[in-house]
């Protein structure tokens, strides 16, 4: 067919209708189509428009024009949209939703029909045991915690506080906070945070500085008690250029504004690849600390060169090897300074030894789950000095015993919780909701209040019932999500100490945050006699 018999015919197919009055009919209708999608979208929320448009490749939906539009080649400088910005957009989205509704009056129930008149009404009546009662009642209190933002004070007042916070870490008493701020200028500095005001029913922190600092990266801290209780802490520094990583011992009476003539004992030990540590509080182990060790990164890289380069088989077994070496448990007498090395096999992340036994239990990046029993000799290749064993699916980044030290709660990069009883070697609890993919994130636990929380890689702190695992609460960061604004929290029915007030305390970048059990906090009304 001709091209001019093609526009003929086409114009005679059209003859009834002018252009002007085809567009104008065709547009009518699109905008009664519009006009009727932007109603139905309206009456039934963004959400329901988002999920009833079918997805299309290459194209993005959006619910508040009611359009779709076209998402460009990832090479395009000047493309707007991105699936990353439109999911971090959205993720934002969602996260001043649940704040604006986190910050309202009413807080949603943990359980339905559980409050604190009913709780007390059935305790009263004999219908409820103590212990039953204290746990529940706090699963009331955390599902209606209020926000409020913390001013920190400092002996120097001139200096603002802009450093954000790294690690915070309480004492055993929740007492004070050690606190690791990383510095504008590259490193680290320390502080403690001690609470006043407990007994009048307000919080109050005070910042004790101190001129000591490092410029490397704090990998793991955790307290020690070598003179009397949690008089120590203990650091693992990674190495930088030709400063090779170590483990300092620093006295918590370094960081106080009265300058003690003595601070107390101060020293550092030579271990290049430390990665976490745990003090030991068993009387057959004292003043005796662990570290685990990992695969530096220039070695993983010259691993990566040796498969490249297909190098002989005898340097690469040499390569490995000399991997399997750095991967290792060192046990060290802080006093004496004697060492016991034990061969992981595995970069290991987390560790913590046993109260009731000398015994330390550490997680590894394969996702095994074992312990040592430090009263053995047997150190060999053969890993039959691995009292327990057993694997997660993923590295494990977190490890918790419960007081029974019959029961272990682990974590790892899948964002699985799950709670292992060591005689059967068989999880017995999984904890839903944790988010994690990569990051080194730690879970904390308060058995008496009955609590586990966690906080994960998308900036939510998540508290569950250690009891029968029901998430109880999800309450989103004050702060846009970010890898360098993920919250550190500590939370205990007593911050400051045996009067203290109950709550959970969150670092977020510079600022600082309590979420009080009293909705009357800022009255300054006492908690006395609550419980």
């Amino acid at each position: 067919m001709k091209r001019g018999n093609w526009r003929s015919s086409g114009t005679d197919r059209h003859r009834q209708h002018s252009p002007s009055q085809w567009r104008s009919r065709h547009r009518s209708a699109h905008e009664e189509q519009e006009y009727s999608s932007e109603s139905t979208a309206g009456d039934a929320g963004p959400s329901t428009a988002s999920s009833s448009a079918p997805e299309l490749p290459g194209f993005y939906f959006d619910p508040e024009k009611n359009r779709y539009f076209r998402l460009l080649p990832g090479h395009n400088n000047c493309n707007p949209l991105t699936k990353e910005g439109l999911q971090k957009k959205e993720e934002e989205r969602k996260r001043s939703a649940l704040l604006a509704e986190d910050d309202g009056p009413r807080k949603k129930a943990p359980r339905t029909g559980l409050n604190s008149a009913l709780l007390l009404q059935k305790r009263h009546l004999g219908l409820l045991p103590p212990s039953s009662y204290s746990r529940l009642i706090h699963e009331v209190k955390v599902s209606g915690m209020h926000r409020h933002q913390l001013e920190v004070q400092r002996s120097n007042s001139t200096s603002p506080n802009t450093d954000n916070f790294h690690l915070i870490v309480a004492d055993s008493a929740c007492e004070r906070v050690f606190t690791v701020n990383d510095v504008s200028h590259g490193g680290c500095k320390y502080g403690i945070m001690n609470f006043h005001g407990c007994r009048k029913g307000s919080l109050s922190v005070e910042m004790c500085d101190n001129l000591y600092f490092t410029n490397r990266k704090v990998n793991s801290v955790c307290w020690a008690s070598v003179t009397h209780t949690d008089s120590h802490v203990l650091l693992c520094l990674v190495g930088i250029s030709q400063t090779p990583g170590c483990v300092s011992l620093l006295p918590a009476s370094l960081f106080s504004n009265f300058n003690p003539d003595q601070p107390g004992m101060l020293c550092s030990f030579k271990i290049s690849t430390a990665w976490s540590c745990a003090w030991c509080l068993n009387p057959q182990a004292d003043k005796t600390f662990s570290t685990g060790e990992v695969m530096t990164l220039c070695l993983y890289v010259f691993l990566q060169f040796a498969v490249g380069m297909k190098i002989t088989f005898y340097f690469y077994l040499f390569i490995f090897l000399y991997l399997g070496l750095s991967r290792q448990v060192i046990v060290t007498d802080a006093v004496t300074g004697r060492r016991a090395t034990y061969l992981a096999g595995s970069d290991v992340l987390a560790q913590q030894f046993a109260v009731r036994a000398p015994v330390l239990f550490n997680g590894c990046r394969s996702g095994e789950i074992f312990s040592i029993d430090l009263r053995q000799r047997d150190r060999g290749r053969t890993h039959g000095w691995k009292t327990n064993r057993f694997f997660q699916e993923s590295a494990i980044t977190s490890i918790q015993l419960l007081q029974d030290e019959n029961y272990l709660l682990a974590a790892d990069m899948l964002g699985k919780i799950k709670l292992w009883d060591i005689r059967v070697k068989r999880s017995v609890k999984q904890y839903e909701g944790h988010h994690n993919e990569y990051a080194y994130l730690p879970i904390h636990v308060n058995e008496p209040e009955g609590l586990l929380l966690a906080v994960g890689q998308d900036c939510y702190t998540r508290l569950w019932s250690l009891h029968d695992s029901r998430l109880l609460r999800t309450i989103p960061s004050p702060h846009p999500a970010g890898k360098d604004s993920i919250p550190n929290v500590v939370f205990s029915s007593q911050l400051g100490g045996r009067r203290g007030l109950p709550g959970l305390l969150m670092a977020v970048r510079h600022d600082l945050y309590y979420y009080s059990y009293d909705k009357d906090y800022q009255d300054g009304l006492t908690l006395e006699g609550q419980f």
